[in-house]
């Protein structure tokens, strides 16, 4: 089993990971329509043995990439090569769970300021005087 380091406390197990080469619509000059050099990788989030709420908060992120059945799909075509399409899925797959390691802060509610009710009274005060200026005089 080896394992993908994602931060210190974290790794991805490689097992979940399924790859496979198809051809690529970019870069490749006349081996473009003849040499399979995009990446697809399918993630079993469930299987790469990351915590519940990272695999929660990273299907949250996936958005579109994440399939009904659980898998992340990610692909790469960049490149020229093989190995350096690999690299870019990889750092995809890497950024995309830092960022779910990551919890997010908790908002603190606050209350408005004292000068900022008073900002809010002055426009509504403001507004409401451009409102009657354009009044027709003696409608009232």
């Amino acid at each position: 089993m080896a394992l993908i380091p994602v931060s210190p406390s974290l790794s991805i197990d490689d097992r979940a990971i399924a790859e496979s080469f198809v051809r690529a619509s970019g870069p490749g000059g006349q081996n473009v329509n003849k040499v399979s050099t995009a990446v697809q990788w399918q993630v079993d989030v469930a299987a790469t043995g990351l915590p519940e709420a990272v695999r929660a908060r990273l299907t949250r992120l996936a958005g579109r990439r994440m399939t009904q059945a659980g898998m992340l799909l990610i692909a790469a075509q960049r490149h020229r090569s093989q190995e350096r399409n690999r690299a870019q899925a990889l750092d995809t797959l890497l950024a995309l769970v830092r960022r779910a390691a990551t919890p997010p802060v908790k908002r603190v509610p606050t209350r408005p300021g004292r000068a900022a009710k008073e900002r809010r009274l002055e426009a509504k005060a403001h507004r409401g005087a451009a409102k009657r200026r354009r009044a027709v005089p003696g409608e009232e």
